[in-house]
């Protein structure tokens, strides 16, 4: 099954909201093996993107932040978030065009804020 969203969603502990632009200075990611990596996962199971030539991947200066660009193209008007697992999986997220902020969650915990683990 897949999800849309028009502002704001998540997949597992990554966050997706809608934002109106990028911010400037940013500079393109590079895919691996064909995909962006969203979101490390610590078992192997990554939230990921396929690299596709109307997606583009930003990594900014905070490793918890990273921003997404999405163009409409004649054969793709979205692109799907992914997760990496063939069990209790989180859904895929389509991705309409537009400018997108991801944010890796955070949670306190006895010795200062950290990752949320998924």
């Amino acid at each position: 099954m897949t999800v849309t969203f028009k502002t704001c969603a998540a997949q597992g502990d990554c966050v997706i909201r809608r934002i109106d632009k990028l911010p400037p200075g940013l500079k393109p990611a590079d895919a691996e093996n064909g995909l962006f990596i969203v979101a490390h996962s610590e078992t192997g199971h990554h939230h990921v993107i396929d690299a596709e030539p109307n997606v583009q991947w930003f990594a900014g200066d905070d490793p918890m932040v990273s921003y997404l660009q999405v163009v409409e193209a004649t054969d793709a008007a979205e692109c799907l978030l992914r997760h990496l697992r063939d069990y209790d999986t989180h859904e895929t997220i389509a991705i309409p065009p537009g400018n997108y902020e991801l944010r890796r969650q955070e949670e306190w915990s006895p010795e200062g804020w950290k990752q949320v683990q998924d």
